[in-house]
């Protein structure tokens, strides 16, 4: 069996920059297992394998591996699949069945090999636990509890399909500095794969209005450039804090890692209810393959 494969640099229009994605073609005959086993062989922190759709106006549906385990939903693999998908049937349209549900994605071509894809929410994101204690948390983080917080926001627990823990810090050179220690991170971090995605304001930053970081071992995942699942999460704290009507965020990821990214955040409410939530991206093609997997 032979399967072709591109790689994407995804939240960024810089190529080797971004969250690289490898995206799996014509992958209906693959099991469970094997999809599994090709996500670890790629080792980055996801991987998407594009299959028929159940229903015939949809146009594709994907499955989405770490190289741990598998996602109901996931932000950059959801932008480049779109991208791709996009880029493929010359089409601004595209619709995506996931686990979570079905996602329709707006998608602009900028060129053969790159473009923005912006999709709303299948899932508004929902309070989903009790925050951890403070000094547990500022511990795992190497930081002092003092530095925990920034303007309104708190700690909170947020899943929009994904559970996160969201960590506001002052600011970004406290971000910048995190020291983390994993010891006893499951037992500070008990819910869902115990994803910490930790955030500041970013005031006297041109462009950008927040920056971020993920980290989630329990995913495989020890550090990832870009998370649009976990912003996704942030807009259920951004919303909380936001004024009625519609607001617009440039978050940046990655930067501590050398892979900057920039993840488009959209949040609508209407009177005290958050209404529509959405994420979007570049991406970018940077190369492509063929895995061979034997008879």
């Amino acid at each position: 069996m032979k399967l072709n494969y591109l790689l994407l640099d995804v939240f960024t229009r810089q190529r080797l920059k971004g969250n690289p994605l490898a995206v799996v073609l014509n992958a209906d005959a693959l099991l469970d297992d094997q999809m599994q086993a090709i996500a670890s062989e790629f080792n980055l922190s996801e991987t998407v394998f594009v299959r028929r759709p159940q229903a015939i106006k949809h146009t594709a549906s994907v499955r989405i591996f770490t190289p741990r385990i598998e996602l109901p939903f996931a932000g950059h693999p959801t932008v480049g699949a779109a991208v791709v998908l996009g880029l493929q049937s010359r089409s601004s349209a595209v619709r995506i069945e996931e686990q979570v549900g079905l996602i329709t994605c707006v998608m602009e071509r900028l060129d053969r090999n790159s473009g923005f894809a912006r999709f709303a929410l299948p899932q508004l994101p929902v309070e989903a636990g009790v925050a951890p204690d403070k000094i547990r948390v500022a511990a795992s983080l190497g930081i002092e509890v003092e530095e925990i917080g920034c303007g309104p926001y708190q700690m909170a627990v947020y899943s929009a399909g994904i559970t996160y823990y969201l960590v506001p810090v002052r600011n970004a050179a406290i971000l910048k500095n995190l020291k983390l220690d994993r010891r006893g991170w499951a037992e500070t971090y008990p819910l869902g794969h115990s994803a910490v995605y930790v955030y500041t304001q970013t005031p006297d930053e041109h462009g950008v209005d927040l920056a971020a970081r993920m980290f989630s071992p329990m995913m495989g995942i020890d550090e990832d450039p870009a998370t649009g699942s976990a912003a996704a999460a942030l807009i259920g704290q951004l919303a909380r804090h936001a004024d009625p009507g519609q607001a617009e965020f440039v978050l940046r990821q990655g930067d501590e890692m050398g892979r900057p990214s920039r993840i488009h955040v959209q949040l609508r409410k209407t009177d005290d209810t958050l209404t529509h939530g959405g994420i979007g991206g570049h991406a970018i093609v940077v190369g492509e393959g063929t895995l061979d997997l034997g008879d």
